[in-house]
């Protein structure tokens, strides 16, 4: 499969997981008085475990055992959530930004940083 043809089937399968994460940054704001680094994180959790199995299946249609690649594709979002939560701490919560351009922007870093990742790395099959 081509690169970009992978790359817009991650994207489509990244809209599912940033939908879940985005429901969870509006309803921890709007309900509770805490920083929005913290639902967008929870809500970063959640659309993870969407994306692994539609990624698996769907964009990558991986081969590798799902103990290989769940372990590597959590690996790198690991690496993703300190990402999306730092960048929300300092852009929303420190410097003021309004907290769905800062979500933004922390969306568009974190979609090429895992797709990179899981195309090179967690997803890549082993070339015999």
């Amino acid at each position: 499969m081509s690169i970009s043809r992978q790359f817009i089937r991650f994207a489509a399968v990244g809209a599912c997981g940033t939908a879940v994460q985005y429901t969870v940054l509006a309803i921890g704001t709007a309900l509770f008085t805490i920083p929005p680094e913290w639902p967008s994180a929870v809500g970063y959790m959640c659309g993870s475990v969407v994306n692994y199995i539609l990624n698996y299946f769907f964009t990558f249609e991986s081969g590798k055992s799902h103990v290989e690649a769940a372990s590597k594709y959590f690996s790198l979002l690991g690496v993703g959530f300190c990402i999306n939560t730092g960048l929300m701490a300092l852009l929303a919560h420190h410097l003021g930004w309004n907290i769905w351009i800062a979500q933004f922007l922390t969306t568009g870093v974190g979609l090429v940083f895992n797709f990179v990742g899981s195309r090179l790395w967690a997803f890549k099959e082993a070339h015999h």
